[in-house]
């Protein structure tokens, strides 16, 4: 008899409880060597930890290298950081998998829908990295890194490769965030070169979204920045019946934990309304990533059929509790003849990829030209139009252009001015310092400051609309 493998069970908030009962039910009724582990993480965690995701539960699935995790709550605008975000980031799982794929008795727009999305799970605006300028401005820093573009777009090729899938598409917004996803983009590029066989192109963010919406069966596998990977992936999962039918997994090194990508869903916690489906798909993915393939393809066909036979829950239009669609799902794998438990071909095991080490490329020529000084004043900062070696040269208004000099646009104006000073050639960066204290001292107030440079003879930073 095959040994049991441990799997941390995360519950979570609202429904997850019942959701992830569901999963140990089928599981027991297909007698899949699991050992669950339970651990805690949620609003329950809040309360006696101080945070959402304690640290036993972080070492827990480190030591065990398998999760799976139901619903948590994430209090909007305040109050604790996103678990999903900690967890993630804690066990650098770097990839976030989605697909999205039509469910028979699933009534949708579209019929045949077989997508996967690869998101970038742990940087651009998901750093947290957030500030108040002033108590007008909120700013948020926007980090994309090459190594980290590298990991998750290599990532998405070797899917692709071991899913037979033909087509990886990059999606982006590099005609306007020209260095950020300009960046995710050209690594992209770099990384296709490997994979010849594996047709690559890129879209736009906003053109994806319409065409998905329009025509998604000219699409085979996303790979996108992690923002526009987490609405993009939730469009996709509306495509084949919403979040209820969306399974998830977050890959690393290391560790992955998948998850009911959907909300706790307080107002019906309790009450048997909760459709198990993602859960149980998430779990039919770490079956596979686990090796245990027949399995997974036992739950999931069992599944498909329960669905195909019209027992649904009430979200999908159905009259079935979570029990009961639960208990007919136990029904189809327990009646299930032998050679009913073939492997579905076109859901092979999810690959573990060890990803190469990433590639920093260094500078051999880095020259400081200047600086941006976000200066708070309620009018145009009267600024002087020399300091030191740095002239005056541009004062934007939330990225629009509005001086030195001429007419100020009529345009609505806020309370912090970026103010650009650039020297005619490379300065040690001590004049940058020089240059602020002298602002300083003039009595501008100033909130921060960024260097001006040029990388082997490429500006390191953009133009304001306009300039």
């Amino acid at each position: 008899m095959t040994p049991p493998l441990s799997v941390v069970l995360i519950e979570g908030d609202g429904i997850g409880p019942e959701i992830a009962a569901a999963v140990k039910k089928v599981f027991a009724a297909a007698e899949i060597p699991i050992q669950w582990v339970p651990a805690r993480a949620g609003l329950t965690c809040v309360q006696d930890y101080g945070n959402g995701c304690p640290q036993e539960t972080l070492d827990t699935i480190a030591r065990i290298g398998v999760a799976l995790k139901g619903p948590t709550t994430t209090p909007i605008g305040g109050g604790h950081k996103s678990v999903n975000v900690t967890i993630r980031k804690a066990l650098d799982t770097y990839a976030n998998v989605r697909p999205s794929r039509s469910l028979p008795g699933v009534e949708t727009r579209f019929s045949g829908v077989n997508l996967l999305i690869v998101r970038e799970n742990i940087e651009d605006t998901y750093g947290g990295i957030e500030h108040m300028q002033s108590r007008n401005v909120a700013q948020c820093l926007r980090l994309i890194t090459r190594p980290g573009t590298e990991k998750v777009c290599r990532f998405a090729f070797e899917l692709a490769v071991q899913q037979n899938r033909r087509r990886v598409t990059c999606v982006h917004k590099a005609n306007i965030m020209k260095l950020t996803d300009g960046l995710f983009l050209e690594v992209f590029r770099e990384v296709a070169h490997d994979y010849p066989d594996i047709q690559a192109a890129d879209i736009l963010v906003d053109n994806v979204c319409m065409q998905l919406t329009t025509h998604p069966e000219q699409f085979d596998l996303l790979v996108l920045p992690n923002l526009f990977g987490d609405i993009v992936s939730d469009l996709a999962a509306g495509l084949v019946g919403g979040l209820g039918v969306a399974p998830g997994g977050n890959i690393g090194d290391r560790c992955a934990v998948f998850e009911a990508v959907h909300g706790s869903a307080p107002d019906i916690a309790g009450l048997g309304r909760a459709n198990p489906t993602a859960m149980l798909l998430s779990s039919v993915m770490m079956l596979r990533h686990m090796g245990l393939a027949l399995d997974a393809d036992r739950v999931e066909k069992a599944l498909r059929h329960t669905l195909q036979t019209g027992i649904r829950t009430a979200d999908l239009g159905g009259k079935a509790t979570t029990m009961e669609f639960t208990d007919a799902v136990c029904r189809e794998i327990e009646t299930a003849p032998d050679h009913d438990r073939a492997a579905i071909a076109h859901h092979p095991a999810l690959p573990t990829i060890h990803i190469k080490s990433p590639v920093y490329i260094p500078a051999q020529r880095r020259e400081t030209v200047g600086f941006d000084i976000f200066i708070q004043s309620q009018d145009l900062p009267d600024l002087p139009p020399q300091v030191g070696p740095f002239r005056l040269t541009m004062i934007s208004n939330r990225g629009t252009k509005v001086g030195p000099g001429g007419q100020v646009p009529d345009i609505l104006l806020i309370d912090i001015h970026r103010c650009r000073f650039e020297a005619d050639h490379g300065v040690d960066d001590s004049e940058v310092t020089k240059a602020i204290v002298e602002l300083d001292q003039k009595g501008f107030t100033w909130v921060h400051v960024e260097k001006l440079r040029v990388y082997d003879g490429k500006p390191g930073f953009t133009k304001a609309q306009g300039q």
